[in-house]
C-alpha cells in the first residue's frame, strides 16, 4: 500500500501520546550537556554512544525529560498501526486527529482519488517486524525522531466491479516506511505528530 510521501510539516495535530514516567514533559537539565541522569551506554540498543544519532536523542532529552526512546517507539508503532488502518479505510475522521494539516492532505487527496475511481482497499494489518530509530534532532524547540518501520501487511486495491486492480487479497506482503515525528518541547502537552513520510528501502 502505497502512501502520499510528505516533507516535514508543523501543525497542532496529536499523534502519540507517550508516557511521562513521571517527569513533566518540557523539564530540562539546562542550557547544554548531558543530562545527568543518563549513561549513553543505557541507550546503546537504539544509538551507539557517540554517534549522531546518540547526540540527537541526548538532545532531545536534555530538553524534555520524559523522552525515553523505548517508550517513544512503542507509542509510535501504536500510531503507525492505527494510521495504516485508517488510510486503508479511508477514515478522514481517524487520519485528521493523527496527522500533521500537510500530511493529512495529502493522505486525503490519495483517498478522494481512489474513491474517485470507484475503488476500494482491502486490507489486513499483521503485524510489525521491526522499528527502528533512524534520527533524531533538536530543531529549536521541536524535537524530531525518524522511524523505519518493517511490517507485514495484506493489502490489495479493489475496482467498483471488485477485481483487483493492485496487489493481493491473500498475499502477505513486507512494507518498509520511514516515518518522521514531532512535538514541540515547550508544550506540556506529551503528543508527538507525523510530519513526514517516505517509503523505505
Amino acid at each position: 500500500m502505497d502512501y502520499p510521501a510528505s516533507g516535514a510539516a508543523g501543525g497542532n495535530d496529536k499523534v502519540v501520546n507517550l508516557p511521562t514516567s513521571g517527569r513533566p514533559a518540557g523539564e530540562t537539565t539546562g542550557i547544554g550537556g548531558k543530562p545527568d541522569d543518563i549513561d549513553e551506554e543505557a541507550w546503546k540498543d537504539f544509538a551507539k554512544p557517540g554517534t549522531v544519532l546518540s547526540e540527537g536523542l541526548l538532545a532531545i532529552r536534555n530538553v524534555d525529560r520524559a523522552f525515553e526512546p523505548r517508550e517513544f517507539l512503542q507509542g509510535a508503532e501504536a500510531a503507525y498501526e492505527m494510521i495504516v488502518t485508517a488510510f486503508a479505510d479511508g477514515d478522514r475522521r481517524m487520519l485528521r486527529s493523527l496527522l500533521s494539516p500537510d500530511v493529512f492532505d495529502g493522505f486525503i487527496a490519495a483517498i478522494s482519488d481512489r474513491e474517485a475511481r470507484g475503488e476500494r482497499i482491502e486490507s489486513r494489518f499483521i503485524g510489525i517486524s521491526a522499528a527502528d530509530i533512524q534520527d533524531a534532532e533538536l530543531k529549536g524547540s521541536v524535537a524530531h525522531v525518524t522511524v523505519k518501520f518493517r511490517s507485514q501487511l495484506v493489502s490489495a486495491t479493489l475496482s467498483k466491479d471488485g477485481d483487483v486492480v493492485e496487489g493481493d487479497t491473500q498475499t502477505v506482503s513486507d512494507v518498509t516506511d520511514v516515518w518522521t515525528f514531532a512535538r514541540d518541547t515547550n508544550s506540556r502537552d506529551p503528543n508527538w505528530q507525523l510530519v513526514a513520510t517516505e517509503a523505505g528501502d
